[in-house]
């Protein structure tokens, strides 16, 4: 199979070349090649598709049916690998939970879809991380309401076995009884809030952790700038510490959570609109390490209710790249190619695989990517809904 004119774009840039494909690897890159299978891509780009590391399941229900809805959306969007949040019910925290999420992924080929591991059972008790991460979860992951004994323990096991951490940092003292982020828009709907310090306190502490080892944590969807300002200054220090940012807290503030809009519940929480702008100053400076869609998907029965009981989470995976393009890439915040960079190579290092580069001798995980088709998202459950998107995904 050949693909011509194509606007080959990765992480080394554009170019106008033809590449030829062979029982799905990148076998020759030129121009004016020629072949008796050629898919004419007529300008559209020629990308490699995208990684998410931060994908929940409906309403978090660790099941077969889920697990395949997560795959349909993410071929729609352009999203060929992700790896699901190890925060579901059941937990992956045990062997019998793995096993079961194995066999339902093993008959899903046209998306890779990896496990993490949840550190922490329910009763704040050690998972058995070692066992799990043998038998094939890709990362630990914890979040910060772990006492400090055993985020110790945990940080051993990331040394042991030379994985990333996936570290979400919160309080869990400041984040039982708010819902949205503390502040003018929190007080405006008599709402209770979570202040940015929730955040930002345990990212300090788990940066020490992080010096003190030697491992490497990727901090999940920081929604706090000064978050990024301490993990920046550690990485100066020579700390192995970065951070995932995901879309929607670049584009919307807690304002978007006016009259009540339970789309905009997230969690972590919108920031305020000073806080959006800096965070994309901070991705414009290069300071932002991946990008994540924070797809967090509910059933209405969970959204559709009260603000104060309404189900954390949006809709994002079936519009992943048009919305990247739309959002960051077209509005001049970043380039296609630093797109790829923090969607595609950037992740797949954090679980140790190589991406985000087409050349001979690659596997052909392609997508072609037509700037010139617009469309109107229409999902209730999205924060971009009834908005019109820039993009065409075509998966190759």
């Amino acid at each position: 199979m050949l693909i011509s004119n194509a606007v080959v774009c990765d992480i080394n840039g554009e170019r106008n070349v033809d590449v030829r494909v062979e029982d799905g690897i990148i076998t020759e890159i030129g121009e004016n090649l020629l072949a008796d299978d050629v898919i004419d891509a007529k300008g559209a780009y020629l990308l490699p598709s995208l990684f998410d590391l931060n994908v929940r399941l409906q309403d978090a229900q660790l099941n077969s049916k889920n697990i395949k809805a997560i795959a349909q959306e993410a071929k729609k969007g352009g999203v060929g690998h992700v790896v699901l949040n190890a925060d579901s019910t059941p937990a992956i925290d045990d062997e019998v939970a793995l096993e079961f999420a194995q066999n339902s992924i093993k008959d899903i080929d046209d998306v890779k879809i990896d496990l993490m591991l949840n550190s922490l059972k329910e009763d704040m008790t050690l998972s058995n991380i070692a066992i799990l991460l043998k038998k094939g979860t890709v990362a630990p992951y914890m979040s910060t309401i772990a006492k400090n004994h055993i985020a110790i323990k945990i940080a051993e096991y990331v040394q042991m076995y030379g994985v990333t951490l996936f570290c979400k940092a919160e309080d869990n003292s400041l984040i039982s009884s708010g819902v949205m982020l503390e502040g003018d828009i929190s007080s405006r709907l008599g709402l209770a809030g979570i202040p940015e310090l929730s955040e930002v306190l345990h990212v300090s502490r788990m940066i020490e952790i992080a010096r003190h080892f030697g491992i490497e944590i990727l901090f999940k969807a920081i929604a706090s700038p000064r978050s990024i300002e301490l993990i920046t200054k550690a990485k100066d220090e020579g700390v192995k510490v970065s951070c995932e940012v995901s879309l929607h807290h670049l584009i919307h503030s807690d304002e978007a959570c006016e009259g009540f809009n339970t789309t905009a519940k997230l969690d972590p929480p919108l920031a305020s609109r000073k806080d959006v702008r800096e965070l994309q100053e901070v991705l414009k400076r290069g300071d932002i390490d991946t990008l994540t869609l924070l797809h967090q998907p509910n059933s209405p029965l969970n959204k559709e209710v009260a603000f104060y009981d309404a189900a954390y989470g949006c809709e994002a995976l079936s519009d992943a790249l048009p919305l990247y393009y739309t959002k960051l890439v077209k509005s001049g915040i970043i380039t296609m190619s630093e797109l790829v960079r923090l969607a595609v190579k950037n992740p797949a290092g954090f679980i140790q695989k190589e991406a985000g580069e087409i050349s001979v001798g690659q596997s052909a995980d392609l997508v072609l990517f037509d700037t010139t088709k617009k469309y109107r998202v229409s999902n209730p459950q999205s924060l971009y809904n009834e908005e019109s998107v820039d993009g065409e995904v075509r998966v190759i």
